[in-house]
């Protein structure tokens, strides 16, 4: 610990007052090239993302133009569309304030922010990520019929609300230029709505119309490539969370950006993963993003530069995924030695201890436990030699204890299924398809008769996803 002596930190009377003032950090353990890159701590914001700048803000305006009338009956809903910051930052606020929140957010973000959502008392609605703009079933849509349909509410629409600019003009921007003391070189920033880019952007070229402006960007956004080539294209699909758009968000002013960098995922994650590793940061996939983009950007620098982007939120929404080694299996981000034949398939391989088991005295109600613990369905039986004597799922436990309140304390041997259907690893993927078809699963078995690991129905089919990519 620093014998350094510090001024006394500040004592609050309301969460909303520590939105905001966020410290900074030089990220001195990366690979930055000639430049010294700097971050601004945006998760340390109560609601852990810097979303909780803009959250406050469009609710402040909204009060103060009427369009959210505290007084109202029923009392004022407010609805957004979002990849799930801005909902908390809402939620954040709006408890404070007696007002209910309804929360659309597109079905392929974390079930972190969801139960975070959900604990912070907002309703939330899951919309279809695999449609565009204009779509009824589109994030953004949804949320403006749900608005139409609910009395006493505001869409307060992020994406084409001018409070979200003003939020990062007033406070983000002139705090990156106090705390660098006005010698900053170039911001990295990223576009989930536009209102960082704008608002900072904005201020920091007031200051210094030099200022390089760099947009980090998610490789299959339609963004990067309007920037770096003037092309419009269509969007892909990525993973990386509230950053990169299938359109220009009304507030964004896309043409304050000097260059793009194009990240991937991967990438995005695993500078994730290193910024955790190096600085004892827990960032999100977003930062992943921005950090990879910075750093990249730094090191192709000639001269020393002083470089300033976001961490923007907290990683602890994204346990379960990035930073989650077998997620980033499923998905095929970290890449394991290929057998050519039936290992391959297996999720959780039984010889480095990937996957759960059973004894066969363990009791039905800790196998009940770990089915749950583990989120699968169902586990293989092992006896003390090691060796698989039968499988247990959801289905033979609910026979067993509807048979009797006894069944809970008795040993998973009396109910697990023995006849096993085994299979050698030379064997073709079609071999598992009658398997399947008698709702099995399949045990992968050496030509010693030791136990490899399961195939079920859903390895099957992510390998045959991954065989597309």
């Amino acid at each position: 610990m620093s014998t350094e002596v510090r001024s006394s930190a500040p004592v609050f009377h309301s969460v909303l007052d520590m939105v905001g003032n966020t410290p900074m950090l030089e990220l001195s353990k990366l690979d930055t090239g000639p430049c010294r890159l700097f971050a601004k701590l945006e998760l340390m914001n109560p609601g852990g993302s810097i979303k909780d700048r803009i959250g406050l803000r469009m609710i402040e305006d909204a009060e103060k133009d009427g369009r959210l009338d505290p007084n109202g009956d029923p009392k004022p809903t407010i609805v957004e569309a979002t990849a799930g910051n801005t909902g908390l930052a809402l939620a954040l606020v709006a408890g404070q304030r007696g007002y209910d929140v309804k929360v659309v957010m597109p079905d392929k973000m974390s079930q972190e922010k969801i139960q975070h959502l959900r604990a912070m008392g907002a309703e939330v609605i899951l919309a279809r990520s695999d449609v565009q703009k204009g779509d009824p079933e589109y994030y953004q849509e949804v949320a403006q019929a749900l608005a139409d349909r609910t009395p006493n509410s505001l869409y307060i629409n992020q994406f084409s609300n001018p409070s979200n600019v003003g939020a990062h003009h007033d406070t983000t921007g002139p705090e990156i230029w106090e705390q660098t003391g006005g010698k900053v070189d170039a911001f990295v920033v990223g576009v989930g709505s536009g209102g960082t880019l704008s608002g900072v952007g904005r201020y920091l070229r007031s200051k210094n119309p030099g200022i390089k402006l760099i947009l980090a960007d998610p490789k299959e956004s339609i963004l990067n490539p309007l920037v770096n080539e003037g092309k419009e294209v269509e969007a892909g699909s990525w993973l990386i969370e509230g950053m990169g758009e299938d359109f220009v968000p009304d507030i964004c002013e896309i043409d304050l950006c000097d260059e793009a960098v194009p990240v991937t995922d991967a990438e995005a994650f695993f500078m994730a993963r290193e910024v955790l590793e190096k600085e004892g940061m827990l960032v999100g996939s977003s930062t992943g993003c921005l950090v990879e983009a910075a750093a990249r950007w730094c090191r192709q620098q000639t001269e020393p530069l002083t470089v300033v982007t976001m961490l923007c939120d907290s990683g602890a929404k994204y346990l379960s995924k990035m930073f989650n080694d077998y997620w980033m299996i499923d998905q095929g981000f970290i890449q394991r030695e290929k057998s050519g034949d039936l290992r391959d398939l297996i999720a959780r391989r039984h010889g480095t201890g990937e996957d759960f088991v059973l004894k066969e005295d363990d009791p039905v109600g800790q196998a009940v436990k770990r089915l749950g613990m583990y989120s699968v369905s169902q586990m293989v039986v092992m006896d003390h030699k090691s060796r698989v004597v039968g499988i247990i799922d959801e289905g033979d436990i609910l026979l067993a204890v509807t048979g009797g309140e006894d069944a809970w304390q008795r040993p998973v041997s009396d109910y697990m299924t023995r006849r096993l259907e085994t299979i050698t690893p030379d064997k073709p993927v079609e071999a598992l398809l009658p398997i399947f078809r008698a709702d099995r699963v399949a045990l992968v078995v050496d030509e010693k008769g030791d136990y490899l690991g399961l195939i079920t129905k859903i390895d099957l089919i992510n390998y045959l996803r991954g065989r597309l990519a």
